[in-house]
């Protein structure tokens, strides 16, 4: 395992080439990132790749063929190659192998990049579909923040009216298979702020879709904005371990999502899978500041 380094005025960033995956972010001199203790969680901000969340039985199906396949796909546990280092950003490369290609059947470049601006991180994902047929991924982030769930709140914000009203999440089904469950709950706020709390997260991670929010910040009890995380993603999470009371939570823009409950269809049916074609790409990103 190696680590980059980058920074500038304000900002200290490292990333290790395991998994392509921040391990520090220095705001002056202050962690903003969880340290991975296993004790409650022993990672910091995975990339999820080529799915997002769990497959039903964790067995998904492509063409008549069956694979497994465990939760947030194989990405975070592999290592990239740095392909790209320059004063303000670092480019690392994974690619398809013999190792991929038993657990998913698809040709890919996986590119992420980390860029710094004077106020910001904006952390950026390239899929290339190198072959000459289509196809099927989900990709997401699940960046952990230190945080005080006893103390802190959560502000939520969208283009249109800034502050929201309350927010409906699905709940992630509790026999244990990370799917989702029928279920949603009201998200209650007030001025778009939700107070954080251990129990919040009694039932998994709150599943956030249909565009509801765009930016999702930490604020401490004296009012003082920790970090705000800003994406243009179609759904999202928020989590933090059950029944932990961990001192960090995760905010995870997300195109794709675990399965729902008893799910058996093929993987281009699958909700909120993303589709690319002979030789195209797709590149998106989400920011830190």
């Amino acid at each position: 395992m190696k680590k980059y380094n980058i920074k500038n005025d304000i900002f200290n960033l490292t990333v290790s080439d395991h998994g392509a995956e921040i391990t520090s972010l220095l705001k002056n001199g202050r962690e903003l990132m969880w340290h991975a203790d296993p004790a409650f969680w022993g990672r910091t901000s995975p990339v999820l790749f080529p799915q997002v969340g769990a497959v039903w039985e964790k067995k998904y199906r492509y063409e008549g063929k069956t694979y497994e396949m465990g939760q947030h796909g194989f990405a975070r546990d592999m290592d990239f190659k740095m392909i790209s280092q320059t004063s303000d950003e670092l480019v690392f490369e994974l690619r398809d192998s013999e190792d991929t290609k038993a657990k998913y059947p698809f040709d890919f470049v996986l590119k992420l990049g980390y860029k710094l601006t004077d106020d910001k991180v904006e952390v950026i994902w390239e899929v290339e579909n190198p072959s000459d047929r289509d196809m099927f991924f989900s990709i997401g982030g699940h960046p952990a923040f230190n945080c005080d769930l006893n103390k802190d709140k959560l502000l939520f914000m969208n283009k249109e009216s800034k502050v929201l009203g309350n927010l409906t999440s699905h709940v992630v089904s509790l026999d244990g298979s990370g799917c989702l469950s029928d279920k949603t709950k009201e998200v209650v706020l007030e001025d778009g702020v939700l107070d954080l709390k251990p129990e919040l997260f009694d039932e998994d991670a709150l599943v956030i879709e249909d565009r509801q929010a765009d930016t999702v910040a930490i604020i401490a009890a004296d009012g003082e904005t920790i970090v705000t995380v800003s994406f243009d993603a179609p759904l999202f999470g928020v989590w933090s371990p059950d029944h932990k009371n961990a001192p960090f939570v995760c905010i995870e823009p997300w195109y794709g999502r675990c399965d729902r409950t008893g799910f058996t269809g093929d993987l281009s049916e699958r909700e909120y899978v993303n589709k690319l074609g002979a030789g195209e790409k797709f590149k998106v990103s989400y920011t830190i500041a």
